[in-house]
């Protein structure tokens, strides 16, 4: 039982996994105004009933990479260990998944490309952030930190998001890591 729970798992988590990359790769191809659901779906081999499984839309499937790094930043925090202060988990956390991770930059420069030309990704991007906020402000709840962890935990977010926007703007002349230490090194000066 055990076997088939963990297949059908990952089958899922391969299925959301496609159907994010056909939504990037046609949103790249032909602009988020010209694709659709049904495109996106056809592309990954799905039907369009089995795309609302996985997704409420097009720019919820193009977030999807973004959700499950930060995801995974929130369950990174939590495992910290308790005698680092709220900020320090956090610059922990993301120093230790940019090691873990390949390199996401092109993927995150597309992303936030389009986020600044299209307003419905953007307001997605920025809901998504809001929920991931929460979480990252209850990851940090009980460390020490001289500021609300609340403020933190959106501090650091939009370190992340300014540096991505920051890292796109000079066209990828630096990594995208790079640019998030050197980002949030400025921050931490502040909450440290």
């Amino acid at each position: 039982m055990d076997t088939t729970v963990g297949l059908r798992e990952r089958k899922k988590a391969e299925t959301r996994q496609a159907v994010h990359e056909a939504a990037l790769r046609l949103t790249v191809e032909h602009g988020l105004d010209n694709v659709t659901v049904e495109a996106i779906a056809d592309a990954a081999n799905i039907s369009r009933r089995t795309f609302s499984n996985y997704f409420s839309g097009k720019e919820d499937a193009l977030l999807y990479g973004e959700e499950q790094r930060i995801g995974a930043l929130v369950e990174r925090v939590r495992a910290q260990p308790a005698e680092l202060t709220a900020w320090q988990a956090l610059r922990r956390s993301i120093d230790e998944l940019q090691q873990e991770m390949r390199e996401p930059e092109r993927e995150w420069a597309v992303r936030t490309r389009l986020a600044k030309r299209h307003p419905s990704l953007l307001a997605r991007q920025l809901a998504n952030h809001a929920a991931l906020e929460r979480d990252l402000a209850e990851a940090v709840g009980d460390r020490s930190t001289t500021v609300p962890p609340r403020v933190l935990a959106a501090a650091f977010l939009v370190g992340l998001r300014l540096a991505a926007h920051l890292w796109s703007e000079e066209r990828e002349a630096r990594t995208l890591r790079e640019v998030i230490s050197e980002t949030l090194d400025q921050l931490g000066r502040q909450f440290g």
